[in-house]
């Protein structure tokens, strides 16, 4: 009975496996979202890096005409035996992704760490920040804001930032002490120290 198991690939060889596959005459799902990005227009790309799927049965079509797939590190298994995934997963995956893409996709930003931003929406808004980095979602950034004197670091939607205005002022974070030992007196090679 044909079922979905997922393959694991070597980096960036998930098209080169899929088609591989394809001219098998094997039903393969790559699971793609398109993005938008300012300087290099529409670009798509595995949604799961190094994952796709397969559909196949393996008493008919034998284990090894897949396993030495170039570009396939693996199939993935349990106890050294493919892991079959249920239908319902693969039409979960599908659903999730055209809901994303109909709400116009992954919100991308363009912003680079050190960056000055404003919050436009939630308990921070109209606060300036400094752009930090992204998240592992693809829906909210990390940013540095001043509170009370103290750098604190907040995750926000990246929907709710945007460039500060050309003039803005940065916000002034709190400066780290300069250690100036390494410990029992040693001296770290370097380090300024002011006149005493």
């Amino acid at each position: 009975m044909e079922q979905w198991y997922t393959l694991y690939t070597k980096p960036n060889a998930e098209y080169q496996v899929a088609r591989a596959l394809q001219q098998r005459g094997l039903e393969t799902y790559l699971p793609e979202l398109e993005t938008v990005k300012p300087k290099t227009g529409h670009l798509k790309k595995p949604f799961f890096p190094c994952y796709l799927f397969i559909k196949v049965d393996f008493e008919i079509i034998g284990f090894s005409t897949i396993q030495w797939t170039p570009g396939l590190r693996r199939v993935v298994a349990f106890d050294h035996k493919p892991m079959p995934l249920p239908d319902e997963v693969i039409y979960l995956i599908r659903c999730k992704l055209g809901e994303i893409e109909a709400s116009g996709g992954v919100p991308l930003h363009s912003f680079e760490p050190g960056d000055t931003v404003r919050i436009t929406d939630g308990p921070f808004r109209d606060m300036s920040a400094i752009f930090d980095r992204p998240t592992r979602s693809h829906e909210r950034v990390q940013v540095l804001l001043n509170i009370l004197g103290s750098t604190s670091r907040a995750q926000i939607a990246v929907a709710d930032l945007e460039k500060a205005p050309c003039g803005a002022e940065r916000p002034a974070l709190a400066s780290k002490s300069l250690r100036r030992t390494r410990g029992r007196g040693r001296r770290i090679k370097g380090t300024s120290y002011p006149a005493m």
